[in-house]
């Protein structure tokens, strides 16, 4: 089977296309999988380039985010049957309850083999069944951005109607919040360098829109938004370098929910965190069972995911460089068929 090979991180021609590699047979409670689609986050920019601080296998399969069609049941495995339609979980160890170490040791593209292949071996444990209105490759975008997004506005913050939601960005996470803070009720409010971009927001049901170029002191545009109140939750994806106007722009006893490090890192001032008794939660995808009540929602309301380009599987390092060059709206997407 052909599958990626992750052979030396950080090195320019590190990531290999591998034609011959064996096709893995499912064990006793395992599934083997033929993968139709994965999809990318800001984490795979950081394995291939060295820079991600967790354990990864030699010869990595990268990406934890992918969808596809089981073919074949290893011993003792009743969830599944072959010709169901499946999405791994980023933690294939964290089924339910909270996080724990164990769990959270164990995500796929890292320490665990990845889905950028024709052919996986998921855990019973750790695949859920994808909506069946949804493509394969828009349910390749589901397990770490969409999941991510659903645990901070609805596990967390539980955010609902007269709650007011501020995003950052128009990446997956971001975009995938959006749906999900409309599709429960709440005004969203969104940042972008682009105006464009802020645009396409507005069309999927934002309220109002930052742009953080013309408007660098964005938290003030967002706070003159609420009536001075601030937001209820914001999704932080920037990291040190914006979670100082985050903390600006959070109303008193609100929520951030602390996801990425895009702005990269830096020192925080915390005395608006104290002074506000806001929150600062940090959010790592979620579990197997919330995966499950997310994939309910989707299907109730038949939401589909935003995906701003579909690469070949042999354009794989092609898509890559389109999203760490940050002009996507939404996911990227890489078809395996």
């Amino acid at each position: 089977m052909r599958a990626y090979e992750l052979r030396v991180p950080g090195a320019e021609d590190g990531l290999v296309l591998n034609r011959d590699r064996s096709i893995p047979a499912p064990g006793p409670g395992e599934i083997l999988v033929r993968m139709r689609a994965a999809s990318l986050n800001y984490r795979d920019l950081l394995v291939r380039q060295g820079r991600y601080r967790g354990v990864l296998q030699p010869n990595l399969v990268p990406l934890s985010d992918g969808a596809g069609e089981v073919v074949a049941v290893g011993a003792g495995v009743t969830a599944f049957e072959p010709g169901g339609r499946v999405a791994g979980t980023f933690f294939p160890r964290w089924p339910a309850g909270a996080p724990s170490a164990e769990a959270t040791a164990s995500a796929l593209g890292g320490s665990a083999p990845g889905v950028l292949a024709e052919y996986t071996v998921l855990s019973e444990g750790g695949a859920v069944s994808v909506p069946e209105h949804l493509s394969f490759e828009e349910a390749a975008t589901l397990p770490c951005a969409a999941l991510t997004a659903w645990n901070a506005v609805v596990e967390v913050a539980r955010a609902g109607a007269g709650d007011t939601v501020l995003l950052l960005g128009t990446g997956g996470v971001s975009i995938f919040a959006l749906q999900f803070s409309r599709l429960h009720g709440a005004r969203v409010l969104i940042t972008s360098g682009s105006d464009e971009k802020l645009a396409r927001a507005r069309y999927l049901g934002a309220d109002g829109g930052v742009n953080y170029r013309t408007a660098p002191d964005w938290e003030q545009e967002v706070l003159r938004l609420t009536g001075g109140r601030g937001v209820d939750l914001v999704v932080e994806v920037g990291g040190a370098g914006t979670l100082e106007r985050s903390l600006r722009a959070v109303r008193v006893g609100g929520t951030i929910a602390m996801i990425g490090v895009l702005a990269g890192a830096g020192a925080v001032d915390p005395r608006p965190l104290l002074g506000k008794s806001a929150r600062l939660q940090g959010i790592y995808v979620g579990s197997g069972e919330m995966f499950a009540a997310m994939n309910r929602a989707i299907a109730a309301h038949r939401l589909y995911p935003v995906i701003d380009r579909v690469f070949a599987f042999d354009e794989a390092l092609a898509a890559y460089d389109h999203l760490a060059a940050g002009r996507h709206f939404g996911k990227v997407v890489i078809n395996i068929q």
